[in-house]
């Protein structure tokens, strides 16, 4: 039935569907971020690529391998922001992970292997969300019977003659149109629901690391108890009640397997893993033989296989990394990309650049993209019934002040304005809930100037609040 339902689908559905041109994903990815058009054609470029490579017939195509991608640039300017939107975008399992967590392996901490294996977990819970939805018609019919089942009783009384079989079923379609229609939400109903296993969150850890799971018990007890560990009676509201039952039906309904073999799949074939902060490991130039260098270093080496195409061991099975696309990024203000170790340089070929915001590129930030602060901070007030506008002079002076800030104090990018626009409402979000109907503010620059003048001329001040 679902394969019919697929070569029934609407022209406009197949066209999303369809994979997006370098040119396309630009676009999209110019929705939510402002400038930095090589960093997003690189990326672009980078996401065809293995759309390219999938049409390609062996045996060329298993040479063909994801360029993995060095974004450098300062913080805020976009790095992580292009590669979270652009594995959105593309619904990939996206990981973002900071290289300065791992160790190297005989060092206490996390070894790299374990990005991978997050980025399994991540695709695994896609795969499952997507299997989901499409039983999730039938698994809401199996939740209103079982509420029904309990509020009617699931059959009629045993040996009842017909007009009580009649009267029970007129009174569960009198409880289906009241539940229908949300009249019965706040009504308790006693549910038998299954009794989690004690072992599910109890993991005998192998020795490839504490971030590997060589045994879990959950899974072991229930193979060892096909019975399960039984069901309990529970008591609930009808609302609360809706998520317990709909979890459970959906479980049963989904192909756990199946879910399994497409996560593994997609990781190894669209998964995204960004790497922030790479150049904190590197050597900044200095030659350590003992000490954190030697870590560092460590990290890197202990990543080469992981870039190049290796295999890693999960708790769901063996995954490939081999066209898993890595960008790597870093600000390099203390190292240059030339201090990471030679191999390592090699794994990343694309180099992009991402250049600091000025106060133009703020001006944008504040009114253009789908997201943009100004609009957040009005959907936040329209719910309180304040209409709230920023006039053009008032989005220039808050542009100003937060470029300004940036030169004096550390430059942390568009984060910046998150600082100021907070400090800037405060007073109108606190005030909002007691304003006179009809509410209405029009923020202009003088009230920016007044609010934030103090703080902003007064350079100590400025380093605590903004």
């Amino acid at each position: 039935m679902s394969e019919m339902i697929e070569l029934k689908a609407m022209p406009e559905e197949r066209e999303r569907e369809r994979p997006l041109s370098p040119k396309e994903i630009v676009a999209e990815l110019d929705k939510y971020i402002v400038g930095q058009y090589e960093a997003k054609k690189a990326v672009a470029i980078a996401l065809r690529n293995r759309v390219r490579r999938m049409r390609v017939t062996d045996p060329i195509r298993r040479e063909i391998l994801p360029k993995n991608i060095l974004m450098i640039g300062p913080t805020g300017v976009g790095k992580t922001e292009i590669a979270r939107r652009l594995a959105h975008l593309v619904k990939a399992p996206f990981l973002k992970v900071e290289a300065t967590k791992y160790t190297e392996v005989g060092y206490v901490g996390r070894d790299v292997d374990s990005m991978i294996r997050d980025l399994v977990e991540a695709s695994l819970h896609i795969v499952r969300q997507e299997a989901i939805e499409k039983v999730r018609r039938e698994a809401e019919h199996l939740v209103e019977e079982r509420v029904l089942d309990a509020l009617a009783g699931a059959a009629p009384p045993a040996g009842s003659d017909l007009e009580r079989q009649e009267s029970w079923q007129r009174t569960r379609e009198r409880f289906r149109e009241k539940l229908r229609a949300g009249e019965l939400e706040e009504r308790y109903i006693e549910l038998r629901v299954k009794r989690e296993s004690p072992f599910s969150q109890v993991n005998v850890f192998s020795m490839e690391g504490s971030e590997q799971l060589g045994v879990d018990l959950g899974e072991l007890f229930e193979k060892l108890n096909p019975m399960g560990f039984g069901y309990i009676t529970k008591r609930l509201q009808i609302k609360e009640a809706r998520d317990v039952l709909f979890n459970q039906e959906a479980d049963t309904l989904i192909n756990h397997e199946e879910i399994r073999r497409q996560g593994l799949r997609r990781a190894e074939e669209s998964g995204i893993v960004f790497v922030d902060e790479i150049d904190k490991i590197a050597a900044g130039g200095r030659e350590e033989r003992f000490g954190p260098g030697v870590s560092r270093q460590g990290v890197q080496r202990d990543l080469l296989p992981i870039l190049e195409g290796s295999t890693v061991r999960t708790r769901h099975g063996n995954v490939r990394t081999d066209n898993i696309l890595f960008i790597a990024a870093g600000a390099f203000t203390m190292a240059k990309p030339s201090d990471l170790i030679p191999e390592l340089q090699g794994r990343l070929p694309i180099r992009v650049e991402l250049q600091s915001l000025g106060k133009a590129d703020f001006k944008r930030i504040l009114t253009e993209p789908e997201d943009a602060l100004a609009k957040q901070y009005q959907a936040l007030m329209a719910v309180e019934g304040l209409r709230l506008e920023f006039s053009e002079d008032a989005i220039e002076e808050i542009a100003e002040i937060s470029h300004r800030l940036n030169e004096r104090l550390e430059n942390i990018g568009a984060r910046r304005l998150q600082t100021v626009m907070e400090k800037l409402m405060e007073d109108v979000a606190f005030e909002t809930c007691d304003l006179p109907v009809p509410k209405s503010f029009v923020m202009d620059a003088a009230y920016v100037r007044q609010k934030l003048h103090e703080i902003v001329e007064d350079l100590d001040l400025s380093r605590y609040i903004l």
